[in-house]
């Protein structure tokens, strides 16, 4: 009997010791490599949509108090800091609640001066120049939009839409702080992003050490609409195109 009993316990601390392994692995993963968020608005569409499940490189930009999937850590700095590109699109902590994960543009880097007008970008006094793709319809949404290729300055070139009138067309010019970036929605005309006050709701400018990480592959996808116990139950609500997809 002590001989079965013993038998036993031992097979439970050894499922322990597995269990753990597993656990300390997973964590290092996602900390070192890339954790997986799910987009739940619209401010990226058309490159990010409702359902789309992402992975934040994490390593893009170095490993900082926010990299670590339970939540910010105390140190100070950033171990292998790499800035973000312009154009990046990137995942951070929210900087008036860390607690809150956002996933934006990168479009303004530090110094520089950032304004919209009549709806179109500018950078340090420079119209970014945009070409008419045409009408889009979004999956879950009655409002028609329109749809642009952007080119930055250094050459990226994304897609952006616009849905008509909105206050977000016309604002000051902003200058981005140092060691900061001003971030914004492929959704021009629904984004709470950098041209929004944190007191009113929005961003503001993101500092550096808020980054998270890049997101470069949408890995999963599902329809705005279902849940993914409804996509494991039916297939169909499974966006097959979206697996693994490459944005820009």
């Amino acid at each position: 009997m002590i001989t079965a009993l013993w038998t036993r316990a031992k097979g439970v601390v050894d499922e322990l010791k597995g269990l753990a392994l597993t656990c300390a692995i997973m964590l290092i993963a996602t900390t070192a490599i890339g954790q997986p968020f799910i987009i739940p608005s619209g401010s990226m569409e058309p490159t990010l949509m409702i359902g789309d499940e992402i992975a934040a490189a994490k390593y893009a930009y170095g490993y900082g108090r926010y990299s670590t999937p339970f939540g910010e850590i105390p140190i100070r700095g950033r171990l292998f800091d790499r800035p973000a590109e312009r154009g990046d699109i990137v995942v951070f902590a929210l900087p008036r609640d860390p607690k809150q994960v956002f996933v934006k543009r990168v479009i303004g880097l530090p110094g520089e001066q950032v304004q919209m007008k009549g709806g179109l970008l500018f950078i340090n006094g420079t119209e970014v120049p945009r070409r008419l793709i045409g009408s889009l319809k979004l999956p879950g949404s009655s409002v028609p939009a329109v749809k642009y290729v952007e080119t930055l300055p250094n050459g990226r070139r994304h897609d952006i839409i616009t849905l008509g009138g909105s206050p977000l067309h016309d604002t000051p010019v902003f200058r981005v702080p140092t060691d900061s970036y001003c971030v914004m929605g492929d959704n021009r005309d629904n984004s709470l992003d950098s041209r929004v006050a944190p007191e009113e709701g929005g961003v503001g400018f993101v500092p550096a050490e808020n980054l998270i990480g890049r997101v470069d592959k949408v890995l999963l996808s599902i329809g705005p609409h279902a849940s993914w116990l409804e996509a494991l139950v039916d297939p169909t609500h499974t966006r097959i195109s979206r697996v693994l997809h490459t944005v820009q």
